[in-house]
């Protein structure tokens, strides 16, 4: 049985499929994301959405949907189902699934009358092509397919308007037809693996709505075009299989490539197997280089995630090659920018005060998972530009005060730190001064730096003598009389609101913090920020705390940290009750992470959103998949196996 199964009275109460949906992705930033039962609900669903080099790189959506109609006797019974201005659904083609299951790959199962057909879909990796195929499984006559294909060419967050600037040509390509509605645009293929009729019907379909951007307060309801039709006869036990792709396929080898694509697929029989498939699927392969792509559906390449997200998504899942090949990218980036100010065309904040610092952090796992000698080998080099360029104070936004050794930054005018949200161009949180996780951080970087040299060599003391110099500064301002630590401190102004960024303080192997600090500040983030799904950003006895990431663009960026739980901030979470508690503290974590593996079957399904409501029942909001919080959440679920007793 399928971990992942839906059967037919879930998938026909549109109240409960609706809210279900589903990712996949090419490892090379092409995409499909669209709903269980298959109706677009977001402007940024499609069954073809890809990057665009010549358009900066900006997800584009080609092939929006493809409506299936099953004809028997001269009756067509139409598969496909959008939502019309005004809430209407039509067709309701999801009254005819029996079944949903996503093991391997996407399965529908339909049934109308007695024919049984099953679709499934799979992308190839690292090439811009879908491929669909459908199998007759049963029927007791003369059956035909039908295929209306929907066309957006259009920004994944922008709406097509009917125009007449449209190009209505189509050209016959082999075993379909291909399209190219806009200059500047790659030309959509459209092929079949047999020969299909063509059938010339444009038209513009006026007035779909997309209902979670109606739920978000922002344009929602756009026209898309439909030149027309294919047909096909099929007959029970044949498949045939459809692909949509921007490079002309040879027919005959769509059936070859379906194989041996689906035999890459690890099955999602688990909590873990459907978190190794989210962690690849975050991965963007563009020639020699690697990138991790922040979230889907409107994520984009930037330099904190991916220093945060690649230990997790690579080292927990054994990708150790795409560790390296991912931090090689992104570091050389960094160096760049540290060098002359060079900023990345592609890598997007590598300019951010606390990047280098998670570099550092980044590469201690991987010395954590690899042994210290190979991290130096490789790394070492890396490790020491950076903490001799922030000992230096080059970098023009973070700078060591000279007379405690901790690190200070200016946040009034715009964000710095992860915590980001902006209004009207200025942060909704102005974190500014001495940050707590920066200055943590910072900490954790020399003592793990000077761990890899040789004991009193240059280096060694050089970087210990600076954590030695900011060790007693860090306690004396930041832990209070709560018991907790201030979030950040600016001159006189000492921040009192209970944010998760002190559990990375507590999370990391260098703290300056003792055993009985860090047990005391655990306690106040376990009581008051700790959830089923991650840490809240802000406690509820914190001024200004807004639990749900609801209501209007400006309502839900001055949400965005001040209550939504936050995953990720679980795996610092998870390595400071380990601890402070030890092996007490094994079962307790791996009851924790319940809450995650109750979230695979609901959102985008095998994988986690970007954030929960701080209050119960902790809905799913943001990016229907985010790659830090999956990565930590892998990066936990190792934490524990490497625990367990038989090992």
């Amino acid at each position: 049985m399928s971990y992942l199964k839906f059967d037919k009275n879930l998938l026909i109460n549109l109240d409960q499929s609706l809210p279900k949906e589903m990712l996949r992705t090419n490892q090379a930033g092409a995409y499909h994301c669209t709903t269980l039962v298959g109706c677009n609900t977001r402007k940024q669903h499609g069954l073809l959405v890809l990057p665009i080099p010549e358009m900066g790189n900006k997800a584009h959506v080609l092939l929006s949907s493809l409506d299936e109609t099953v004809i028997q006797h001269g009756a067509p019974f139409n598969l496909g189902i959008h939502r019309y201005r005004g809430g209407v659904f039509s067709p309701n083609g999801h009254k005819y699934i029996r079944e949903f299951d996503c093991e391997s790959v996407p399965r529908t199962t339909y049934r109308v009358g007695g024919v049984i057909l099953t679709k499934e879909k799979i992308f190839i990796s690292h090439e811009n092509r879908l491929l669909i195929r459908y199998t007759l499984v049963d029927a007791h006559s003369a059956t035909t397919l039908r295929f209306r294909p929907f066309l957006a060419f259009r920004e994944s967050n922008s709406l097509c308007v009917a125009n007449d600037a449209i190009n209505r040509e189509l050209t016959p390509v082999d075993n379909g037809m291909a399209s190219c509605l806009y200059p500047g645009f790659p030309t959509l293929y459209m092929q079949f693996s047999r020969k299909p009729t063509w059938v010339d019907e444009p038209n513009w379909y006026n007035g779909i709505e997309y209902v979670k951007d109606l739920e978000r307060g922002v344009p929602y309801t756009e026209d898309l075009w439909v030149p027309g039709y294919f047909e096909i006869p099929i007959k029970k036990g044949e498949s045939v299989i459809f692909s949509a792709g921007i490079s002309e396929a040879k027919p005959r080898s769509l059936a070859k490539m379906y194989d041996a694509e689906i035999a890459t697929r690890t099955p999602r029989t688990s909590f873990y197997n459907c978190l190794k498939n989210a962690a690849k699927q975050f991965y963007l392969k563009d020639g020699d280089k690697m990138y991790v792509i922040s979230g889907y559906p409107w994520g984009v390449v930037l330099a904190r995630n991916t220093f945060m997200a690649v230990p997790g998504l690579t080292l927990s899942i054994d990708h150790r090659a795409d560790f390296e090949k991912i931090v090689d990218t992104a570091s050389q980036a960094l160096l760049d920018f540290m060098s002359d100010g060079r900023l990345s065309d592609r890598i997007q904040g590598i300019d951010l005060p606390d990047i280098p610092l998670w570099a550092v952090w980044a590469l201690q796992q991987y010395a954590k998972n690899v042994g210290k000698d190979e991290a130096k080998a490789r790394y070492g080099a890396l490790i020491k530009s950076i903490l001799d360029y922030i000992l230096a104070n080059r970098h023009p936004n973070l700078q060591v005060d000279g007379s405690n050794g901790m690190v200070r930054t200016l946040g009034t005018s715009m964000p710095v730190s992860w915590m980001n949200s902006t209004l009207h161009g200025r942060p909704v949180i102005p974190r500014s001064g001495y940050l707590v996780e920066f200055n943590a951080l910072w900490y954790n970087a020399l003592r793990f730096g000077a761990s890899l040299e040789d004991e009193g060599s240059a280096d060694a003391v050089r970087w210990n003598e600076a954590a030695d110099k900011m060790k007693e500064p860090f306690v004396d301002m930041f832990m209070n009389d709560g018991g907790y630590l201030y979030d950040y401190v600016d001159g006189t102004y000492a921040d009192p609101s209970v944010r998760p960024n002190m559990a990375v303080a507590i999370g990391l192997d260098y703290s300056p913090l003792d055993r009985r600090q860090r047990k005391s500040v655990l306690d106040v983030v376990t009581r008051e920020l700790l959830t089923p799904k991650g840490l809240r950003t802000l406690s509820p006895k914190s001024y200004g705390y807004r639990p749900a990431y609801l209501g209007s663009p400006e309502e839900r960026e001055m949400a965005l940290h001040q209550g939504p739980a936050r995953p990720w901030l679980m795996g610092f979470y998870a390595d400071a009750y380990l601890r402070v508690f030890g092996m007490s503290g094994v079962s307790y974590i791996d009851r924790m992470l319940i809450g995650f593996e109750d979230e695979m079957p609901n959102g985008c399904i095998g994988s986690l959103s970007q954030l929960y409501d701080g209050n119960p029942p902790f809905a799913g909001r943001g990016a229907i998949s985010h790659a830090t919080n999956v990565a930590e959440v892998l990066r936990t679920l190792r934490t524990l196996k490497r625990l367990a007793p038989d090992n």
